[in-house]
């Protein structure tokens, strides 16, 4: 008699729709694969290298066996004092390092165990859409369930000219973020039992929407008067142009009270791989997770962390040396996007273009406009349909190949997309 099997059967994963990014990902790879020089503009992996000096310091700090051993899960006490004196000097705002700060093995580690303590099954976040995955999947895993809050302007001839409903919100946000307000409140008031969690991250990927500190400081007085729980993902902070600068909800007077922001040293200093990042604020949530990551994990390899602490502070300045890089490309491609006559906005912050189909192609939807790209253009970006609803009218570009790659791009979207007019 033939012996049963494990009956393979899994939790959390089974309702996960397929990933559409690794359908393109694969055609990019099988083109390739054939010789054709595919233009990625996809995956927002950073191609600029990360500060030589911090470089240098992992080299020397790894050579040292004293560091090879297990490390803190919350971080050394050093890179703690680091994201501290960052915030100080770039805010004005105040960290206390033992319990205002908890380092994380990248945002999207920090975001996905914060879910852990914060939601269970019969919570409620809310969350943006369209999002970057994670904050959509990460109050999932957790066993929540998740209510998505339109940002973005509807095809219904929704007005977005100013704050509305005199909600006091500033007039240096983007059109987007006033009727996302607008959705929150009703949001709010059409879900039972009432949401705990609001999960933001602006500069915004992937709509690049971008907030001020007046937007901010309303989010957090609807926080305390909600008694919700805000979870500010703060990657872009540093990834700004044309005079922008993205605030921090610790800013706002009296944000600690209801909110944590993640900080994270992948796109400001270039330091994807090293998975260095922070959560601050809230001391009761910064506990909270502190303490279950004491059971996961004992931290980044230490000689990463000595390396981080000496970006920090001494490399203070590379953040805008990636953002003078970052904001040559954007140009190169919104300009030249432009020029062929595939209508796009300048973001003002983020290393992405978030790109509306062009009315000609429209009724591919974004997959399949992928799909045509990768093909006939040899250019590869994001599908807007993996970041939620919401995203399916929309491409996104990532700022990840130098000026001549992207001239060469453009030069190929024109020979295909033969319907522009």
């Amino acid at each position: 008699m033939k012996p049963r099997g494990v009956l393979m059967e899994f939790r959390r994963i089974n309702g996960l729709p397929p990933y559409v990014f690794a359908e393109i990902n694969s055609l990019k790879m099988d083109a390739r694969h054939a010789g054709v020089d595919v233009v990625d503009l996809g995956f927002g992996n950073p191609d600029i290298p990360s500060p030589s000096i911090a470089v240098e310091k992992l080299v020397e700090a790894a050579r040292n066996p004293k560091n090879h051993r297990y490390s803190a899960s919350k971080g050394i006490p050093k890179l703690r004092q680091a994201i501290s004196n960052l915030y100080l000097r770039k805010f004005q705002v105040e960290i206390d390092p033992e319990t205002e700060v908890v380092t994380t093995i990248g945002a999207k580690e920090g975001l996905s165990h914060l879910m852990w303590v914060l939601l269970a099954p019969g919570d409620t976040a809310l969350v943006p859409s369209p999002s970057y995955p994670i904050h959509i999947y990460a109050p999932l895993f957790a066993g929540a369930d998740v209510r998505h809050v339109r940002l973005g302007i509807a095809d219904s001839g929704e007005s977005a000219e100013g704050p509305s409903n005199g909600s006091g919100i500033g007039s240096g946000s983007d059109p987007s973020a006033y009727l996302f307000f607008d959705h929150l409140v009703e949001a709010w008031e059409s879900v039972w039992p009432k949401p705990r969690v609001l999960v933001i991250s602006f500069p915004h990927n992937p709509t690049t929407t971008c907030v001020d500190l007046a937007w901010m400081t309303r989010v957090v007085e609807f926080a305390k008067e909600h008694e919700l729980i805000v979870v500010h993902d703060f990657a872009y902070s540093d990834t700004s142009f044309d005079g922008y600068r993205p605030p921090s909800i610790l800013q706002v007077p009296g944000a600690k009270d209801v909110a944590v922001e993640l900080y994270t040293l992948t796109k400001s200093f270039s330091m994807a791989g090293w998975r260095v990042a922070f959560m601050v604020g809230n001391k009761e949530i910064v506990g909270a997770l502190t303490k279950l990551k004491s059971y996961l994990d004992y931290g980044t390899f230490q000689p990463i962390q000595i390396a981080a602490i000496v970006a920090m502070n001494e490399a203070s300045e590379y953040p805008k040396e990636v953002n003078e890089i970052y904001q040559s490309r954007r140009d190169v491609l919104c300009d030249g996007l432009n020029r062929i006559g595939w209508r796009i906005e300048k973001p003002r912050g983020t290393m992405f273009v978030w790109a509306p189909i062009p009315p000609e192609y429209n009724d591919m939807g974004s997959l399949d406009f992928a799909k045509f790209l990768v093909s006939n253009a040899e250019v590869a970006v994001s599908p807007g349909v993996g970041f939620g609803p919401g995203g399916d009218g929309y491409v996104r570009f990532a700022l990840i190949e130098n000026d001549q790659r992207i001239h060469q791009g453009i030069r190929n979207i024109k020979k295909a997309l033969t319907r522009l007019s």
